[in-house]
């Protein structure tokens, strides 16, 4: 008796009778009664004959609701668009030949579970296996994690910045303690990590004090002070380099065991109200194209709700019969969700105002970024609208009462979507389904906070 194992077909011979098996596999999910509303991940099981059953669990999620078993897929008559459908099911089948694919591979069929979750990782994540460099420096291997690892444009910046900070303070700390300072992946501990917190938490007066540090590893601007928050996604970022540091094993330590990153705290979303959008857009600046050009741009992105870097990079190809059609920078990592919104009518004639005739044109006539946000406070307070309303400072932690145009930036318009949306339906994964966040989005709870208007219809209840 033999066996030969390929990609679907395994061959035995037994006693002159002739065997063929078939090596296929199967995707399903697992739910428990309390995690019936929440995304799962899609799990995969291989049989081969009798005998063998190896098992993956994916990083491919859904929502058990949406789940068809006989399907392996979306249930036919789910509310789902039809390129998120698609994209859900492309991953699915390339999930399925690339687990045939390695077990192909494998050792003739003996390879167990353990090895073959391992095979599986190394064909998804092939930045985990890269043997480190001879002498490989700490900042070798952060060069080498941005540089193999699958992030953003936008995250790999943010690591570039987080780079500068860190080469600050081993310089910071040599000069302080005048004695040599080499950050070491082995020899980094928490407490090295919480002498990095207070570099972080105070650089901005170390300024003055250690010009060096910032002819040394310049930024554009003159470090301003942190607020936990921003402290915080510094160091989640670290610890994951730190994770990856582990898995490659570039580091035999993890010094995150013993330093915890704190919680973010955020403040209750304020976002304008659909009147004072209206009010926005009716406002008459036609001595002043330009900004009602970015006046436009901003109650366009009212009323799609993405982030300012993906409506930077819209163009007339993303509006497909009748609807902008986008990826979400922030989801391109791992499952990517096809984000469709279609256009109301006030979107629809802003998008035909500026049409291009190349469809591959930027879709508005966009500013940088930070005369975008300049021109949102301007055009808010000639248009009267300067509420006040209750904010976090992000350094102090203390709530402050600000005018809303003072503080106005790209991102309230997505708040105002969100805001807006979700005051009418009070559901999580139908406004997410439009916002590009993922399912089970902890972002949503910052939004439960109920306004004045409806306390008010609350109260008059009890008359």
């Amino acid at each position: 008796m033999w066996c030969k194992c390929g990609a679907s077909l395994v061959y035995l011979h037994h006693e002159s009778t002739i065997i063929f098996f078939v090596a296929t596999v199967t995707a399903f999910i697992r739910t428990t009664k309390t995690d019936k509303n929440k995304s799962v991940n899609v799990r995969f099981r291989l049989r081969d004959g009798r005998e063998i059953q190896l098992y993956h669990k994916s990083d491919i999620t859904v929502s058990p609701n949406l789940w068809d078993g006989k399907r392996e897929g979306y249930k036919a008559k789910c509310v789902i668009s039809s390129t998120e459908r698609i994209s859900f099911n492309n991953a699915i089948s390339d999930r399925k030949k690339l687990i045939l694919k390695v077990y192909a591979e494998a050792n003739n069929g003996t390879v167990d579970g353990n090895q073959f979750e391992k095979l599986i990782d190394r064909e998804l994540h092939p930045d985990k296996y890269i043997k480190p460099k001879e002498n490989e420096t700490f900042f070798d291997a952060l060069d080498t994690f941005m540089e193999k690892r699958k992030m953003s444009d936008e995250r790999k910046e943010g690591y570039r910045v987080i780079k500068r900070i860190l080469q600050r303070f081993e310089m910071f700390i040599s000069l302080y303690e005048n004695s040599l300072f080499i950050l070491d992946l082995d020899k980094i501990s928490a407490e090295t990590l919480e002498d990095l917190e207070n570099f972080i938490r105070n650089e901005h007066t170390l300024y003055s004090e250690y010009p060096q540090l910032y002819k040394a590893f310049p930024e554009k601007r003159t470090p301003q002070p942190r607020g936990q928050n921003r402290i915080n996604d510094i160091f989640s970022r670290i610890r994951a380099f730190f994770s990856w540091a582990n898995e490659t094993e570039r580091a035999s330590n993890n010094p995150f065991k013993k330093y915890t990153v704190r919680e973010s705290v955020y403040g209750t979303p304020y976002y304008l109200t659909i009147d004072e959008r209206n009010k926005m857009y009716s406002l008459d600046l036609s001595k002043n194209p330009r900004l009602g050009a970015q006046r436009d741009v901003f109650v366009f992105q009212c009323l799609i709700g993405c982030r300012v870097g993906d409506l930077y990079k819209l163009t007339g190809e993303n509006i497909i019969n009748g609807a902008v059609e986008y990826i979400p920078n922030k989801t391109k990592e791992g499952h990517p969700i096809v984000v469709r919104v279609p256009l109301n009518e006030t979107a629809e004639s802003i998008v035909s105002k500026h049409k291009s005739t190349n469809p591959k044109s930027p879709l508005f006539p966009f500013s940088s970024e930070q005369k975008y946000n300049a021109d949102i406070k301007q055009i808010l307070t000639l248009a009267g609208i300067r509420r006040i309303v209750t904010v976090l400072n992000p350094t102090t932690r203390i709530e402050e009462k600000c005018p809303i145009n003072t503080i106005a930036s790209s991102h309230l318009a997505r708040r105002t979507f969100i805001g807006n949306l979700y005051k009418k339906v009070k559901d999580p994964n139908l406004v997410g389904s439009l916002s590009g966040h993922v399912e089970g989005s902890k972002a949503f709870a910052r939004y439960r906070d109920i306004d004045e208007e409806m306390k008010t219809e609350l109260v008059k209840m009890l008359e």
